[in-house]
């Protein structure tokens, strides 16, 4: 039996799978605040899934995370950052555990038995949402990069950048212009404010292409165009098999087939063999890529 916890900002949610990746069982929870009271709702979610202890410990986590020396640099998660959380929750639970970032995971599920299952070598693992993550999986394993921030891609400057994409705005990482301010859900409806002069949250502008807005099918069109310029130093550079997409933006109407009709454009490659495709596991890929983390 595999287990695995994705430990977010407002929840945990673990699952165990069996070899083959059949759910066995789940259990969800909040996060509690603090450093000591994660361990013991970690502590307690690993009693409940597997009282026999039988195998180490998948943790999924948001931020940077350092697996070689077992630390975390955890935006969401302010109480872990720079602690022996790896170490620590090992003591706690009584068992090994083993830690990554959670786009790693992703990445790493969606390759074992997701979108990109059956023959991509390479993968890159995109993330969406309120900010943009990324991952890289080759050959079934994930590569954390010497300082735990392989596919860190998200704080990168947007490439080709050009007045439709709006002025450069801050990021959270100190920086201003990196692609996650443009591709995120907030950078979707920041670039719709400034294309049309309207204010509207990414589920309405997706209602509204679909509906035959031109204006809203105008922004999506935009915001693909800023993922294929974002996409084609990483076609450039990895070359990967298969790019998996997650996240709550993932469902954006036509968003694959925009991507790839577009990245052509700005890769060395004219017509990239890559192929790109929405996740299969969607929010759930985190914990089921964590419990991942320990091979057969």
């Amino acid at each position: 039996m595999r287990l695995g916890i994705d430990l977010g900002g407002t929840k945990i949610a673990a699952v165990a799978l069996d070899r083959d990746g059949t759910e066995l069982a789940r259990h969800r929870r909040p996060t509690p605040r603090g450093y000591d009271a994660t361990l013991d709702a970690l502590t307690e979610t690993v009693a409940i899934l597997d009282p026999a202890g039988t195998r180490g410990v998948g943790i999924s986590l948001p931020g940077v995370v350092d697996a070689a020396a077992g630390r975390v640099r955890a935006v969401n998660l302010p109480w872990l950052e720079g602690r022996p959380f790896a170490e620590d929750a090992a003591r706690r639970i009584g068992r090994p555990v083993r830690i990554a970032n959670d786009a790693n995971c992703f990445t790493l599920s969606e390759a074992t038995d997701g979108a990109a299952a059956g023959g991509a070598s390479v993968v890159f693992g995109v993330i969406l949402g309120t900010g943009v993550g990324g991952g890289i999986v080759i050959d079934g394993r994930i590569l954390p990069g010497a300082n735990g921030l392989a596919g860190e891609w998200g704080h990168a400057p947007l490439p080709w950048r050009e007045e439709a994409d709006g002025p450069p705005v801050p990021c959270g990482c100190g920086k201003t212009g990196c692609l996650e301010t443009v591709l995120c859900g907030a950078g979707l409806t920041r670039l719709h404010r400034h294309l049309t002069g309207e204010t509207l949250d990414p589920p309405e502008i997706a209602a509204r292409a679909l509906a035959g807005d031109a204006a809203a099918a105008g922004t999506l069109a935009r915001h693909a165009d800023a993922l294929a310029r974002a996409l084609a130093p990483v076609l450039n550079l990895l070359d990967p098999d298969m790019v998996v997409v997650g996240g709550g933006l993932s469902a954006l109407p036509g968003l694959c087939e925009a991507v790839t009709r577009r990245w052509g454009a700005w890769t060395l490659a004219a017509e990239p063999r890559t192929r790109m495709a929405v996740a299969r596991h969607g929010a759930e890929s985190g914990m089921r890529g964590a419990a991942r983390l320990w091979p057969d």
